[in-house]
C-alpha cells in the first residue's frame, strides 16, 4: 500500500481518538493499529517513520506509530 494512504489512515484514526488528549489518543491509536491493521501495513508505516519518509503524520499519529513494536526480521 502507498505510504501516503497509510499516513492518511493513521491520521484519521488518531483524529477519532483526539478527544482523549494526546497521550491517551496515541496509545488508543497504537492499540487500534495492533488489533486491526495487517502486520505488513504496520511494518510499512513503522519503516517509513524510521526512514523519515512518513511525511504528513500528525503528532499524535506519529507518537502512536513510535509505540508499535518493530517487526522481527525474517
Amino acid at each position: 500500500m502507498k505510504i501516503d494512504k497509510l499516513v492518511r489512515m493513521v491520521n484519521q484514526i488518531a483524529g477519532f481518538f483526539a478527544h482523549e488528549g494526546p497521550v491517551k489518543a496515541a496509545a488508543s491509536t497504537a492499540d487500534h493499529l495492533k488489533k486491526f491493521w495487517d502486520p505488513s501495513m504496520r511494518g510499512q508505516i513503522i519503516a517509513a517513520v524510521a526512514a523519515g519518509s512518513a511525511t504528513g503524520l500528525e503528532p499524535t499519529a506519529l507518537a502512536a506509530v513510535k509505540q508499535l513494536p518493530v517487526p522481527a526480521a525474517n
